[in-house]
């Protein structure tokens, strides 16, 4: 192996995309947004939310661990919490305020609460993708 070879697969980040990826997962189409992006902001980040609040309002419960579960049911919980927490701060602030965590028989009799389900971790799944997006475009590994 040559040392070109090494040069090239010891490439680092910037300090700046670590940041704008961190800002993209903290709020989604921020990354894009302080990189001056506003479309993609716009659209990337007008996905998410649009996914996160509209499976909030078909009455999609968001995950988290609890430890009231037993056995291997708290293990099929991480999976779901973790595509629920790439919302990044819709998730925290979600969970601080008590909303799609409660588990209310009114939401589950709704006909619509598993596509509420779905567009919710859509919407965290999306945003790990808009932040990897935002990151690589500040790396300059992407126009």
């Amino acid at each position: 192996m040559s040392n070109v070879d090494n040069e090239q697969s010891e490439e680092t980040a910037p300090a700046s995309a670590w940041l704008m990826g961190a800002a993209g997962w903290l709020v989604p189409g921020l990354g894009h947004l302080l990189q001056g992006r506003l479309v993609r902001a716009i659209l990337l980040g007008g996905a998410v939310w649009a996914c996160f609040l509209g499976g909030l309002w078909m009455g999609g419960h968001l995950f988290i661990v609890d430890s009231n579960n037993q056995g291997t049911s708290v293990l099929l919980q991480v999976p779901p919490m973790i595509a629920n927490l790439g919302a990044g701060l819709l998730y925290v602030a979600s969970w601080f305020l008590g909303i799609g965590f409660v588990d209310d028989p009114a939401h589950a009799a709704r006909a619509t609460y598993e596509y509420g389900n779905t567009f919710l971790l859509i919407a965290g799944l999306l945003n790990y993708l808009c932040m990897l997006d935002a990151f690589d475009i500040s790396a300059g590994r992407k126009s």
